[in-house]
């Protein structure tokens, strides 16, 4: 009897050890997340400055640098691609290439290392982690927890930029009512990095749909954030309570 709980018990301390290395592990990602909505407004910046100009080197090397952080490879690779059809030997194009490249190469290594180890993984008794149906549903669980996390972030960091762009709307919009109606001073309204000629009465115009635009755009997504908020709060009791019953089934 003694032996068996002796056994039962290193089970269980192995078992608490694996419980508390998948949270902490899961804590760093969901901290993770935070930073990933800053990298998302900058590939969106980065797009718009190629969409008005194709031709704008700058635009493809800062979208590849914003996918590379979010871990974006082939679609990094794709965009440095598309700028060294403008310009093949740009030098820093060619370097995040090669940075690219390096990366892929080492996330194939680290992958098809993880999974020959995860397959070598296993517990008393003879049964693998694996193989463990709870061990599973809490992985899954935490996934869909960070997903949200990333999802929420991104949100979040939406509803601020469409804030900051409607209330800089409504301040020139203001200063520009400041000029009398027949005024024939030359305006120009911003598109991207460029600015463009345009009427006083078309820039008002732009700016009216524009703030209209941001406010619906603002209100829609802070219903999504709500609901995320939600659905946040579930996933992580459920992981919680999922977590206390495993470690107290083997207690």
């Amino acid at each position: 009897e003694k032996k068996n709980m002796k056994r039962q018990f290193r089970f269980i301390q192995k078992r608490s050890d694996l419980m508390r290395r998948t949270m902490f592990t899961f804590r760093t990602e969901v901290h993770r997340t935070v930073f990933l909505s800053k990298w998302n407004d900058a590939a969106s910046d980065a797009k718009a400055c190629i969409k008005v100009n194709p031709a704008f080197l700058k635009g493809y090397y800062r979208l590849a640098n914003a996918q590379i952080e979010l871990n974006e490879l082939d679609a990094a690779h794709a965009t440095i691609k598309q700028g060294l059809n403008v310009e093949p030997n740009n030098t820093q194009l060619l370097k995040q290439l090669r940075i690219v490249n390096g990366k892929k190469k080492d996330a194939a290594k680290a992958q098809k290392s993880s999974s020959g180890a995860s397959s070598a993984m296993s517990l008393p008794g003879g049964s693998t982690v694996g193989d463990s149906s709870i061990s599973r549903e809490i992985i899954d669980l935490q996934n869909q927890f960070v997903a949200t996390t990333r999802e929420f972030n991104t949100v979040k960091a939406h509803i601020s930029k469409s804030q900051r762009q409607q209330k800089m709307d409504e301040l020139t919009k203001t200063e520009l009512d400041k000029f009398p109606q027949d005024t024939d001073s030359k305006m120009y309204r911003s598109i991207g990095k460029m600015f463009m000629l345009s009427k006083r009465t078309d820039i008002l115009t732009h700016l009216d749909n524009s703030i209209k635009e941001e406010d619906k755009k603002a209100s829609d997504l802070t219903q999504k954030l709500d609901y995320l908020e939600r659905r946040l709060k579930s996933q992580r009791q459920n992981i919680e309570e999922l977590s206390k019953n495993t470690v107290s089934s083997y207690a």
